[in-house]
């Protein structure tokens, strides 16, 4: 899908009437939880809690994919809500996630993001109880912010005992430009088209900046101070054009130590746990995904 096209398709004003129209088929009138709009100078997003009106037990901050070029938030709000949904039947008493809206190529690029990603993230610092409540996850290029987002931080000795309790990565871009990036015959991505929109996203930057391209990142002790307290847990497909270095990387964060849980799919696809949610035929098709990393969550965040 060409970019511009994306960027319609996925808005609020394209999402919105769509989660309705899902909805209705199902009889269902309005959401089973309660989201709202924020917005501030430095970042926006759309915050999801089961009780307002509580401190939550458990926030997930969350980045959406798209290629840095398309995507929403909105897109998203329906696997956002089930994502709170099945936390709370998990057990967590108030479950709550806050899905950032980050500024899309080309009317930015990076380091733009990085910046809201990290001004998202002290919001949701100043919400939680403790940084160890936090998990931080994402999938495609959202996963990509992230995992910028817990490098960054270990470069700043004010954020390094604030790290989240725990990282989810869905199908993450690790390295925006690689020669591994190749097209598989079950995929949907394009290794071309994944180039270009990664180049605009970079712009100046030098493309193995590690910061940008996280997986230029070799240095053992620095993913080590990254990992999250609780470790990482990763779901890709076995199809993915981006598989050889997600599979890279859970390689080095072994190395370190960390805790990481990896959930390969069978001949799945790119972002399969979101995908499935629209296009599982059943509803355990379409909740299995996010099931697997709900009780990723419940056994390693009290």
């Amino acid at each position: 899908m060409p970019a511009f096209l994306g960027r319609i398709f996925f808005s609020k004003a394209v999402s919105l009437p769509f989660l309705r129209f899902r909805m209705f088929r199902h009889g269902i009138v309005s959401p089973p939880l309660r989201w709202s709009e924020i917005n501030r100078p430095s970042f926006k997003g759309i915050w999801v809690v089961s009780n307002p009106q509580e401190q939550p037990d458990v926030v997930i901050y969350y980045c959406h994919g798209g290629g840095f070029s398309m995507g929403s938030s909105y897109f998203y709000l329906e696997f956002l809500i089930a994502w709170v949904s099945l936390l709370k039947g998990k057990g967590f008493r108030n479950p709550a996630l806050f899905s950032l809206e980050y500024t899309l190529v080309p009317d930015a690029v990076y380091p733009c993001q990085l910046q809201e990603a990290l001004a998202g993230y002290e919001y949701v610092l100043s919400i939680a109880q403790s940084s160890s409540q936090i998990c931080v996850a994402g999938d495609s290029a959202g996963a990509t912010i992230v995992l910028s987002l817990l490098l960054y931080i270990t470069d700043h000795s004010e954020l390094r005992h604030q790290k989240p309790g725990l990282a989810v990565m869905i199908s993450p871009w690790v390295t925006i430009v690689s020669p591994k990036n190749r097209n598989t015959t079950s995929d949907y991505l394009d290794s071309g088209s994944l180039e270009l929109y990664g180049r605009q996203y970079i712009g100046p930057v030098p493309d193995d900046d590690p910061l940008v391209s996280p997986g230029h990142c070799k240095d053992i002790k620095k993913w080590s101070t990254a990992s999250p307290e609780n470790g990482w847990v990763f779901l890709y497909g076995s199809e993915e054009v981006l598989g050889p270095e997600t599979r890279e990387l859970i390689l080095r964060l072994e190395s370190t130590g960390a805790d990481v849980a990896v959930h390969e799919e069978r001949a799945g696809i790119h972002a399969w746990p979101v995908a499935s949610l629209y296009l599982g035929e059943t509803k355990d098709e379409r909740l299995h995904g996010l099931r697997n990393i709900v009780q990723a969550i419940r056994d390693r965040i009290s």
